[in-house]
């Protein structure tokens, strides 16, 4: 997870619905509509089986895409997948575990920073990024304000990226991109009309080229 662009990026973050060749040719239109530095894809309510298989297809279109596919939480399936990193959304211990035993192999990175002192006990971990939200608080249309608050103070005086949650609505990525912060993570926002995926990263993207702030070289 790096500023490999000079703007806020995207995440996408997959939702529990459809079949895996669905989500998979989803994920695919979705990529193919512009930029995107990483996939994080949940377990939800799947066992261990059904996660492993709805991985194994998602991870390689993800990858050729030139993205990052990013498990949520279990770090066998990760392996067993070649998935580039695990997204941790528990608490610290689980992180650190996870961190002593994968980095630099895989990124990982997450946690479940509510406030500013929770958020500086995550960054003494030096996870690979910090994560502002929940993955499935997209509840409303736009990001919630808390997040963008956490993420504009975190990325003006730290050095690990930093992704913050959005809403339902596209256009609160360009809310995000404000704050400072480098990552903007969606979910229904962009596979709420799967059909469409493509064109709204796309449309996305050009928000961000046109009004997202841009970083310091």
């Amino acid at each position: 997870m790096s500023r490999i662009e000079k703007r806020c990026r995207l995440v996408l973050i997959l939702p529990d619905v459809g079949e895996p060749e669905e989500i998979t040719r989803w994920v695919g239109d979705a990529l193919r509509g512009g930029d995107v530095a990483s996939v994080i894809i949940p377990q939800y309510g799947h066992d261990d089986s059904q996660f492993q298989k709805r991985a194994e297809k998602l991870v390689p279109v993800i990858q050729d895409a030139g993205a990052a596919a990013l498990i949520s939480g279990d770090s066998r399936v990760a392996g067993r997948t070649r998935a580039d990193g695990l997204h941790i959304a528990g608490n610290n211990e689980e992180l650190a575990d996870a961190i002593e035993k994968h980095v630099p192999k895989l990124i990982v990175g997450g946690g479940n920073a509510q406030d500013r002192h929770k958020a500086l006990e995550i960054g003494e971990l030096q996870p690979d990024y910090i994560f502002f939200g929940k993955i499935d608080g997209d509840i409303k249309p736009e990001a919630h304000p808390k997040n963008v608050a956490l993420g504009e103070w975190w990325a003006s005086m730290v050095e690990i990226p930093c992704i913050v949650m959005g809403g339902t609505d596209p256009a609160s990525a360009l809310t995000i991109a404000q704050s400072g912060a480098e990552f903007a993570a969606l979910r229904l926002a962009v596979f709420s009309e799967p059909e469409r995926a493509g064109a709204i990263v796309q449309e996305i993207n050009a928000l961000l080229d046109e009004k997202a702030p841009r970083f310091d070289a």
